[in-house]
């Protein structure tokens, strides 16, 4: 009986991650000093927030949230959103993987002025792990999501994981 019991607790903590240890993990990686939106008010909300991809183009090109505008990571040419995004009072929503990156363009928007920047809490990983539909570079639905990497894929809980 001990054992069976032993078995099933170990079946249902392998069944994925709860949201405080994704808590947890922005904790380690994040300043937290830009607030976080949640998928589901990013999703429910008739925002008009200009959604922007903190993911490398090739990740994008897998999967990104409807609208989303590519800004990359490495190369963030932070000149680039200036001249696209004239309203520092514009509501603008960064995404990543999991909230991590994103937190870093954010900043970086923050820093240039812009008032309503918010991080997406969970990024893309959260948003396909609630079910919520995301968008290939034909943006047709997709269910393929770029992981970025294996390390990062087991946050990932629904969807077909793509990575280099």
């Amino acid at each position: 009986m001990k054992l069976r019991l032993l078995f099933i607790s170990i079946i249902i903590s392998s069944l994925g991650f709860s949201q405080d240890d994704l808590s947890k993990l922005l904790k380690k990686y994040n300043q937290e000093s830009i607030p976080y939106i949640s998928v589901r008010e990013l999703a429910i909300s008739k925002t008009s927030a200009v959604l922007l991809d903190a993911r490398e183009p090739e990740e994008f090109a897998v999967s990104h949230l409807k609208n989303a505008i590519c800004v990359g990571y490495e190369d963030f040419n932070l000149k680039t959103v200036t001249n696209s995004i004239k309203n520092k009072d514009q509501d603008i929503v960064v995404y990543c993987s999991l909230g991590i990156r994103s937190e870093d363009i954010a900043i970086k928007l923050k820093k240039e002025g812009y008032k309503n920047v918010k991080n997406l809490f969970g990024g893309i990983f959260e948003w396909k792990n609630n079910n919520f539909k995301i968008y290939n570079q034909k943006n047709q639905t997709t269910d393929s999501i770029h992981t970025f990497s294996k390390k990062w894929s087991k946050w990932l809980k629904n969807g077909k994981l793509v990575f280099d």
